[in-house]
């Protein structure tokens, strides 16, 4: 979508607003169906910002997302409305399979989202 749908952006908006990460999302993408649950994105740094520093080999890039993280819960939410939507607990569905099994973190901009609904998908190979 080159405008994001604005039912869409509000609910952007919503999760970045009350800070919560109950809201379950599915979205198409180029080249991928995601789905799982939206996170703020100051809470979806500092996930990824773990998960970095915990790695022997990726340790250091945490400090790029904890910078940031820090500077998004200080500095006053730039002008205008959301411009990504924050995944973490998430698959990319692929036919049966969701990978990764456990869930993963996702940044989509929502300027690339076709299509999305309400809900996480589940998955099965029955």
């Amino acid at each position: 979508m080159s405008h994001p749908d604005e039912l869409l952006v509000g609910i952007a908006e919503l999760v970045e607003s009350q800070h919560t990460s109950r809201m379950s999302l599915t979205v198409v993408v180029p080249g991928a169906v995601i789905t799982g649950r939206l996170a703020p994105e100051a809470m979806w740094k500092e996930r990824v910002a773990e998960v970095l520093r915990d790695s022997a080999q990726l340790g250091d890039f945490a400090s790029v997302f904890i910078r940031s993280a820090r500077e998004g819960t200080v500095a006053p939410r730039r002008d205008g409305p959301p411009t990504h939507l924050h995944f973490h607990v998430a698959r990319i569905l692929q036919g049966s399979y969701g990978i990764p099994d456990s869930g993963g973190m996702y940044r989509v901009a929502l300027s690339d989202v076709s299509a999305w609904t309400i809900g996480d998908i589940g998955y099965s190979d029955q």
